[in-house]
């Protein structure tokens, strides 16, 4: 279990559950990652298309990623996978892939989410769970402003989401039972993942986010970070 100080009340229910701690997806949940890297693309290269250039970015690490989980590449880090989508965009504009390489790490926060962690920060311990490298994550961090007890990537697992390893990271770190921890993302095919893992789930609605279908089942919707609190503090 955490060693909790007397600022905390880890003791919140969803529903007949007690929940110890919060794990936060990063990507799209807490910073605006689309954005982000559109920014950088612009910032090189102000006349291209720049979502296009996104998709053809976020298209390869996606599929890159998927292929690492079903076991048909070898692992490496999301900071490899950015370098090879730079590369692909560096391509299709005849730039050099370097002028792109801190695109994937300055990425805005939401404006909820600064506010939103701090007031939840002081009823739950907060883990940060993201598919991001150690490196890119040390950075996302820092660009955006967040505040975690604890921050963990997908590379300790060497895997990705929603591969079960990486939600059992939060596990052992937290100490406690999966159905005592909360996940929030933005992201239903997450949210899944962490179910199948044993997690408790609560959407979080973004922009740019993966919407739950209609058999998804997850313990809490909520609007925005304030809204989730609300939803915790009455439950």
């Amino acid at each position: 279990m955490f060693t909790v100080n007397r600022y905390f009340n880890p003791y919140r229910e969803v529903g007949s559950v007690e929940i110890d701690a919060l794990v936060f997806d990063v990507l799209g949940t807490l910073v605006d990652e689309p954005a982000g890297i559109r920014a950088g693309i612009r910032e090189v290269v102000p006349d291209a298309d720049a979502d296009g250039l996104l998709k053809l970015w976020q298209d390869h690490v996606e599929r890159e990623q998927q292929r690492i989980v079903e076991g048909g590449r070898p692992y490496v880090a999301s900071d490899v996978l950015d370098h090879e989508a730079a590369q692909l965009v560096a391509a299709a504009c005849d730039r050099e892939p370097g002028e792109f390489a801190t695109a994937g790490r300055r990425l805005p926060a939401w404006p909820d989410t600064v506010a939103g962690l701090a007031r939840l920060a002081e009823r739950f311990p907060l883990i940060g769970l993201s598919n991001a490298g150690r490196a890119s994550l040390l950075r996302i961090n820092a660009h955006a402003g967040l505040r975690w007890h604890q921050a963990l990537s997908a590379e300790d697992a060497r895997t990705y989401k929603p591969d079960p390893a990486v939600y059992e990271l939060a596990v052992k770190v937290s100490g406690t039972s999966p159905e005592r921890l909360l996940m929030v993302a933005a992201h239903a095919w997450d949210l899944r993942g962490a179910q199948a893992a044993g997690l408790r789930t609560a959407y979080l609605s973004r922009p740019v986010g993966d919407p739950p279908s209609p058999s998804d089942r997850f313990d809490l919707h909520a609007g925005d970070l304030a809204d989730l609190a609300d939803r915790l503090g009455r439950s």
